[in-house]
């Protein structure tokens, strides 16, 4: 018998078992007479069947036929050639890698270090469970394909041998990959990773054949896709509560810093958010290639438009026809979602600058700025720039550009329903996450804020938006190098206020769930962040400073007696009062000092 003759010959024996009786017969006293019964197990249950007199024969002789099958079966893979080898003779229907070229494959993987949810994937693969699949989804350049090679990689020889690689295209449908495992199962295959399986229009309303069949008869099947909301959407429905959902969107600083050798808490404001190294040699014709991530407001835009605009959008088109696309369908119909998508993105990040820009203008921080610019050792980098400008009239015409950029986006009549949509799914693809806030001043609720877990992306943002408003006629009167102190003083707040939301971000993601991370208003004050003990009743409390220097006035809030009676009403006795910046980390009194990317590695 040849091999594809054998293959056949299995796929025919496995479709006949699928109709016949299944499970072993044992006898039952029932009023002193033996009587036959079934029994076998479902979903880790034992079923028992009672054989009716009338059907015994034919239940006794189909049973047999069972046991015959399953053998001859069992004759045919041992008498096989090597699985891969006798695979690599199909003309599969998708783009399946297996044997020698998979091992070519997954060479280039080798050199990497493993992101901190690997180990998530491994207890997958090892573990006895049936019936599920994992499905590891996250945006693009956030390393799921590695992720997928380096499983292999990490496989025995013998098991590598029984896995398969398949990169879906736009092109496949879900019955030709089914018919692709149907054809590798019935030839040993045990491990299958599924790439970009969200690129076949059919996978979200049909992904459930992949648990419900091939993972029930012991296939180990990985996900993986840029479109995370189609997972998302599909573990809510077809695969719900048969799936294992690991992401992969969050890069925290940590992390971050281990898989690409930066240590550099300015570097990860800048391009943090993906696995690609931050550009920084503008003279490297690579550092101007198309997949740059976040080098530029430009680069910046493309990626928005590609892994997060597209990804919506896909998604929803391919999910129930359509249907859910709920009140976004006008905006999609008339070609205009990719841009209400851009524009709410670009709108939270308005509403970000706008909040730096009222505290640098309206606040003692600028008096400190002015100072810090005019006693610059470096004559060159001497101004009084910030002095001899009209602060308030400074605020109320970047406000007012602000805002106007902010009206013409809803003139395309983007609808308060819009934003509401559009941030849900963006909080589902692990892009944004609200800012946790509580406060000590009765009746009052703090301002919605929202965290985005890739920085760069926002700061990019945030930097073209200073330099369009910096050259505004206001600052026309100013030298050019003044108005350069002046962006890149602006633009040190962002990074500051930004490098508040990474320690948050990250500590709120690592903390156990009796302690809770938030951003604490006081009545006259706020703390960068506080922690609280739910089981101690304890509290600690914190200021982010984007500072080298230790100054007096970063620790002022952490001394003062009456916040610090204020907040110890609320949340219990005050254990532990830190700055967190960039300098070295030590004491002063009362108040440690704790270097950001020290801290940020150790969380």
């Amino acid at each position: 018998m040849t091999k594809q003759e054998r293959i056949m010959r299995i796929a025919e024996i496995e479709e006949e078992l699928k109709g016949l009786p299944k499970g072993k017969v044992f006898y039952k006293n029932i009023k002193g007479k033996q009587q036959p019964y079934l029994q076998w197990s479902e979903d880790g249950k034992a079923v028992t069947k009672y054989v009716k007199l009338g059907e015994r024969e034919e239940v006794f002789h189909l049973l047999e036929h069972r046991k015959q099958l399953i053998e001859e079966m069992e004759n045919l893979k041992e008498s096989r050639d090597d699985s891969s080898n006798a695979a690599e003779d199909i003309d599969f229907r998708t783009n399946v890698i297996i044997g020698a070229a998979l091992n070519d494959q997954i060479s280039s993987v080798r050199r990497y270090q493993k992101r901190d949810c690997y180990g998530k994937l491994q207890t997958y693969i090892r573990s006895e469970t049936v019936g599920k699949v994992c499905i590891l989804y996250g945006l693009r350049r956030t390393g799921k394909t590695t992720l997928l090679f380096q499983v292999l990689n990490d496989l025995t020889e013998a098991e590598r041998s029984k896995a398969v690689y398949v990169k879906a295209r736009v092109t496949d449908h879900l019955a030709d990959l089914s018919a692709d495992l149907k054809r590798l199962r019935a030839l040993g295959f045990k491990y299958a990773l599924l790439d970009e399986v969200t690129l076949m229009e059919d996978f979200i309303d049909c992904a459930s054949i992949l648990s419900d069949i091939y993972a029930m008869q012991g296939m180990k099947i990985i996900l993986s896709g840029t479109d995370s909301l189609g997972f998302w959407m599909a573990a809510g429905n077809e695969l719900y509560d048969r799936a294992y959902m690991i992401h992969t969107t969050y890069i925290p600083f940590r992390e971050y810093s281990r898989l690409l050798g930066i240590d550099d808490i300015d570097e990860y404001i800048r391009y943090g958010g993906t696995l690609m190294p931050g550009e920084t040699d503008f003279d490297d014709p690579d550092a101007l290639d198309e997949t740059a991530a976040f080098r530029d407001n430009e680069t910046t835009r493309r990626y928005i438009d590609t892994a997060v605009c597209k990804n919506i959008q896909h998604s929803l088109a391919c999910f129930q026809n359509g249907n859910y696309f709920r009140h976004l369908r006008e905006l999609y119909e008339a070609n205009e979602l990719t841009s209400a998508i851009n524009r709410i993105i670009e709108s939270m990040n308005h509403q970000f600058l706008i909040r730096i820009l009222i505290s640098k203008f309206k606040s003692h921080d600028l008096g400190s700025a002015a100072q810090i610019l005019q006693k610059q050792t470096d004559p060159e980098m001497q101004t009084d720039i910030l002095e001899r400008i009209d602060k308030d009239a400074v605020t109320e015409k970047l406000m007012e550009m602000l805002e106007i950029r902010n009206q013409e986006d809803q003139k395309i009549g983007i609808t308060k329903t819009h934003v509401a949509e559009i941030k849900e799914y963006l909080a589902a693809l692990d892009l944004v996450a609200d800012c946790p806030s509580e406060t000590t001043i009765p009746d009052a609720e703090p301002q919605e804020y929202v965290l985005f877990t890739q920085p760069g992306m926002r700061y990019c943002q945030a930097q073209a938006l200073v330099h369009v408003l910096m050259k505004d006629a206001i600052f026309g009167s100013f030298s050019e190098w003044e108005r350069k102190l002046a962006t890149e003083k602006i633009l040190e707040d962002v990074r500051g206020r930004m490098m508040e939301d990474i320690v948050l971000l990250d500590r709120i993601r690592t903390l156990p769930r009796n302690r809770r991370a938030f951003k604490l208003f006081l009545s006259r004050r706020e703390f960068d962040m506080a922690i609280y003990d739910s089981q101690q009743n304890t509290c600690e409390e914190y200021e982010i400073k984007h500072s080298t220097e230790r100054v007096p006035e970063q620790a002022r809030a952490l001394l003062d007696d009456e916040l610090n009676k204020e907040v110890e009403k609320k949340y219990g006795r005050i254990t532990r009062k830190c700055v967190i910046y960039r300098g070295e980390s030590g004491e002063e009194g009362s108040v440690e000092y704790l270097n950001a990317e020290e801290y940020l590695k150790s969380l």
